[in-house]
């Protein structure tokens, strides 16, 4: 029997401890696109004999992923005499620690990795060794960011805070005009706010946004401390006992800028281009006028599915619609598996959206901040 809320994340239709405007917001309409898709989905993996979860390839990558880390973080802290020796190696060390997440604890969050709730815990806290915080992320990310999408004043994920404007629902401001040049300095900040204020600003109060966030307890709050501390430990203890702090500060800002501008970039061009929807409730009912599935279709936009080393470093992420309609399968599956869901996108009517290239993704982005920037944009 077809279990429909596996295509969904845990606390799709009210998240707990969410603010109350949200508690009210559904999905309409008919069920049926999600069900087949469901189906065709379940039949692919009878047929081909391929695992959800617990692929051996997933593992051999998360092994490649964590040696590289280790060599470059000992060449950058113990090796490294130079600024021109120092300055590759931190730049290095911020994608490969960008691939951790992508790849490593993206999957794990979502339950992904394996069919072990231990491994995929372990493979979650990646995240907070490298300097996030997996217990934060999975309300921000997975409640939020994954059963609200682009919806104004629910997916915390499209709001900057007043720095810019993702969404044609949020006011415009005079600056914003120039938001597609001076956007992309503000990207590479976002690690940075991540590692030293965002999840305790976010924690500390209980809320993300207009959401209540529940205040860690038992061992999410042991994992929440010991990550930091591990991650202050990595990024400054450590170095601060060969270098100067100024050496130190400079080239973790050069490795955290790296991260946070890929990160960025990634999500963006899955959600803030041309092509993605941005609906709004109707007034009347608080509801989603889309079914759940196609919603998540219709607001998320794939982009170089061709490439297979683009697949390999963004842990699937350029299948945003694949991951979004099954956040529980590994990414790995998502190249194959995307032909199954833009068929039956094609004979249900669903609009299945793809950029050809990383930088056709790019391009579109840029349009679209220019677009939200523009003065007679409608809201």
């Amino acid at each position: 029997m077809t279990n429909i809320q596996e295509i969904q994340p845990r606390h799709a239709d009210q998240p707990t401890g969410s603010a109350g405007n949200d508690r009210s917001l559904k999905f309409e309409g008919s069920s049926d696109f999600q069900v087949e898709l469901r189906r065709r989905i379940d039949e692919f993996f009878r047929r081909t004999g391929r695992r959800q979860r617990d692929c051996p390839q997933m593992y051999v990558k998360t092994a490649i992923l964590l040696v590289l880390f280790t060599i470059f973080y000992t060449l950058l802290v113990f090796v490294a005499q130079t600024w021109w020796q120092a300055l590759p190696l931190a730049i290095v060390l911020g994608l490969v620690t960008g691939a951790i997440g992508f790849n490593v604890q993206h999957d794990g969050s979502h339950h992904a990795y394996s069919n072990y709730d231990w491994v995929n815990r372990v493979m979650a806290m990646a995240l907070d060794v490298i300097g996030g915080s997996s217990y934060h992320w999975y309300w921000k990310h997975i409640v939020f960011h994954h059963t609200y999408v682009n919806i104004t004043g629910q997916d915390t994920d499209v709001d900057l805070g007043g720095l810019g404007r993702l969404t044609p629902h949020h006011r415009r401001r005079w600056f914003y005009r120039w938001q597609q040049f001076y956007i992309w300095p503000l990207y590479g900040f976002m690690a940075i706010n991540w590692h030293l204020v965002g999840d305790f600003r976010d924690v500390i109060p209980g809320r993300i946004g207009a959401h209540r966030l529940p205040r860690p307890k038992g061992w999410d709050l042991v994992v929440f401390v010991a990550g930091k501390v591990s991650f202050f430990a990595l990024a400054f203890g450590v170095p601060l006992l060969f270098h100067s702090i100024w050496a130190v500060a400079l080239f973790y800002a050069a490795a955290a800028m790296v991260l946070g501008l890929v990160l960025s970039v990634v999500f963006q061009l899955a959600h803030c281009v041309e092509e993605a929807a941005f609906p709004l409730p109707q007034p009347d009912t608080g509801r989603i006028e889309n079914s759940w599935a196609i919603h998540q279709v219709e607001s998320t936009v794939d982009f170089a599915r061709r490439s297979r080393m683009a697949a390999w470093l963004l842990g699937g992420l350029n299948f945003q619609i694949e991951h979004h309609l099954f956040p529980r399968i590994c990414h790995v599956n998502y190249p194959a598996i995307s032909k199954v869901v833009e068929q039956t996108c094609l004979e249900f009517g669903v609009r299945y959206s793809e950029h050809k290239s990383f930088w056709s993704g790019m391009a579109s982005h840029f349009r679209w901040l220019r677009r939200m920037g523009t003065p007679d944009t409608v809201r």
